[in-house]
């Protein structure tokens, strides 16, 4: 496990780790431990990536995998569109980066259009977990998954896609990290805000 330091305003620790089961474990760890508000958890290849409903998420190396760890000291009830955000968020970044044309799969996908296969297919999983006592979240932890240049597994290549596949060359994951962060930030400031993360 790597501390590292990065000029992200949204990040106030940094973990980076090369290979991991679930940046989603880790995250959780450190958030029993009271890691500060802002920490993530990076890892550049996971073993036993997990979505929604235990789902596994093909994690190989040259994808954008983190959790953001937050304690946004609010009631639990005013946190359920944390996983719409989120999915807002990514979608304007690839958006901005890449000019992709984007949907949200209710609850926690992000699709981009494939004008090659002519459908929808998936760039994007997001992940949702929280504490909470006497009905005020603990923490939450925001995962994040995003195909860059990861190779897919032959068996996803009807329903999933990556920006490499996309553009017919590699993205750069630290611009997609920065770009996604940043436009997190700027929902997520704005939910707490409004009471309506």
């Amino acid at each position: 496990m790597e501390e590292m330091t990065l000029p992200l305003p949204s990040v106030s620790r940094m973990v980076s780790v090369e290979v991991l089961d679930s940046t989603q474990n880790l995250a959780r760890e450190l958030a029993q431990q009271d890691t500060p508000d802002g920490t993530l958890v990076l890892a550049y290849e996971q073993t036993g990536g997990r979505g929604q409903y235990e789902r596994t998420w093909d994690a190989k190396r040259g994808g954008v995998y983190f959790t953001l760890v937050l304690r946004p000291e609010k009631p639990v009830r005013h946190t359920g569109n944390l996983s719409l955000k989120t999915a807002e968020a990514v979608c304007r970044a690839l958006k901005e980066l890449f000019g992709f044309k984007t949907k949200i799969k209710h609850p926690n996908d992000v699709l981009v259009w494939d004008k090659t296969a002519k459908r929808w297919k998936k760039i994007c999983g997001i992940l949702i977990e929280s504490s909470s006592e006497a009905d005020l979240a603990q923490w939450l932890l925001v995962g994040i998954g995003i195909n860059v240049n990861n190779k897919l597994s032959p068996s996803l290549a009807d329903t999933a896609t990556s920006v490499k596949k996309l553009l017919g060359r590699e993205g750069v994951p630290e611009l997609v990290l920065e770009r996604t962060l940043d436009a997190f930030r700027e929902k997520y400031a704005q939910g707490r805000l409004s009471n309506r993360i």
